[in-house]
């Protein structure tokens, strides 16, 4: 029975999902990769570690789906887009992989912004850089780390490094290709793009770009070694996760904005025109001819993430010995935070923010008699305003009738049903728990000839969809709190500065 492999790495877990090919998870595999923080801002992993996890996740899955390796017609991979992955003349990792929370190119990103570079490269590739990019982050890595920046050879991001290593080819795709370097007009790496960042002398650094559905090699005797796959099976180039997402939700319709509630607040319409805005990147979607119109920030679930590592500890515990979802066991909770009045206002901004590096999170109007329920529902809440403020973007320059979502908390009903009364359009949740290894698997299947394009999802979309509808008096309620959300964000800018400085001050003795 032929199958497909998609494979998925987010910024803190490495998964492998084994699918039949009417789309039907077999297996799925999660292996934790450790965060390295060494300093303020850095947010790094080591590109070693991070194979040795995927692989063994492979071959957990390929155990577990009950079929041979040799049922696996293709594979793919996608993975958290930003930052960079850097190999040497002898392609072997340069340094510890850099992740997109990561923002120690802040300041340069912030310089480029106050001056005309960050304007020019909007106008050329689409977008303005940001801190995670891999031009601010190449700058910063020039100008602080000269014989690292002197040693690279290849300039690669996280899923093009699976990539390598399961099959030794060195290359990107389409949608990975567009981070930083491509013309927004002809979709193609641009050395104006390069020159205009000062870093022209790595053009020749940058990857060679194959579609995403395309067969870019085999897997190779060593990956076939490590993770049981059978050698030979071909690898198509696959996709970055945000676009993967999307595709693994039907989020690419006409008229839909694809919403992933994960670790980055992302939001994107995908259309047949670029439109250039500051507030968004217009970067290459999968066809040739389509753009993939992104409002982000680093300022979604890994919130919540911190909120349940940081204060409900027992619950995650709980989870893990009874086989529940954490977000099921605190459903209740949530629910009776909702159904009673609450001053709480919660800005995500604990790893980035649509307002500059400097912004940092924060909790307001917190009472004595409230309690962890409160602070939760003001996380969550302060989640959805945040997507709101990028949607509110998008809806500037696209016709959004619909939203699909999802992301781990999409699971809990009264975190969709917030998106829907807070945006005020219909929010559908697709039953995929794995959205991006299927969007990455669908591109596997099309590169094998399963699938007549990555959009042909075999599914039966509508039997896996749930859609919440906003209800009117929750809405003008939201649209109140909404308000005061963006208010407090607006008088908090000159602050956060001052604020983001006492770090630079040492401990108060």
């Amino acid at each position: 029975m032929p199958s497909l492999l998609g494979i998925d790495n987010g910024l803190t877990v490495t998964k492998a999902v084994v699918f039949d090919i009417d789309g039907t998870p077999l297996a799925v595999a999660r292996r934790r990769v450790p965060q390295l923080m060494p300093k303020p801002r850095h947010v790094e992993r080591d590109m070693d570690g991070l194979w040795q996890a995927t692989a063994e996740a492979i071959a957990e899955a390929i155990a577990e789906s009950g079929r041979p390796a040799t049922d696996i017609v293709a594979i793919a991979a996608t993975a958290h887009g930003d930052g960079i992955y850097l190999l040497d003349a002898d392609e072997r990792p340069l340094g510890p992989g850099i992740l997109s929370l990561d923002s120690r190119a802040g300041v340069i990103a912030d310089d480029w912004a106050a001056g005309s570079i960050a304007r020019q490269a909007l106008i050329l590739t689409g977008q303005m850089p940001h801190a995670s990019a891999p031009s601010a982050l190449l700058a910063w890595i020039k100008l602080h780390e000269p014989a690292r920046y002197a040693g690279i050879a290849h300039i690669l991001s996280c899923k093009d490094w699976l990539r390598y290593c399961l099959t030794g080819t060195i290359g990107t795709d389409r949608t990975e290709a567009s981070t930083s370097f491509t013309s927004v007009a002809n979709q193609s790496f641009s050395v104006e793009a390069m020159r205009l960042f000062g870093l022209d002398d790595l053009y020749e650094a940058l990857p060679a770009v194959a579609g995403s559905a395309e067969i870019i090699g085999n897997v190779s005797a060593a990956a076939s070694k490590l993770t049981g796959l059978a050698e030979g099976t071909p690898v198509a180039a696959g996709l970055h996760d945000v676009t993967a997402s999307a595709l693994g939700i039907g989020g690419h319709e006409p008229g839909a904005v694809a919403i992933v509630a994960g670790t980055y607040s992302i939001n994107e319409v995908v259309s047949n025109q670029p439109k250039v805005d500051p507030r968004w990147f217009c970067r290459n979607a999968i066809a040739p001819g389509q753009w993939n119109n992104m409002a982000i920030s680093p300022a979604s679930a890994a919130n919540y993430d911190w909120f349940l590592d940081t204060l409900c500890q027992a619950e995650h515990q709980k989870a893990e010995t009874t086989g529940q979802s954490v977000h099921a066991l605190l459903g209740p909770e949530i629910d009776a935070a909702l159904a009673r009045p609450s001053t709480a206002i919660f800005h995500p901004y604990l790893f980035g923010s649509p307002y500059g590096s400097a912004a940092s999170a924060s909790f307001l109007g917190l009472r004595g008699w409230q309690d962890r329920a409160d602070m939760l529902r003001a996380v969550l809440e302060g989640i959805a305003f945040n997507h709101r403020v990028h949607i509110d973007a998008l809806r500037d320059g696209f016709d959004v009738t619909e939203a699909r979502l999802t992301g781990g908390a999409s699971r809990n009903p009264a975190f969709a049903q917030m998106f829907a009364d807070i945006l005020g359009i219909s929010v559908t949740v697709t039953e995929t728990d794995e959205a991006a290894a299927w969007g990455a698997a669908l591109c596997a299947g099309a590169g094998s000839g399963i699938f007549g394009s990555p959009d042909d999802d075999p599914r039966d979309l509508d039997s896996l969809q749930q859609t919440y509808r906003p209800d009117t008096g929750r809405s003008t309620a939201y649209q109140t709190r909404y308000e005061l959300f963006r208010d407090i964000a607006d008088a908090l800018q000159p602050l956060w500065p001052r604020i983001d400085g006492l770090a630079a001050g040492g401990d108060v003795p």
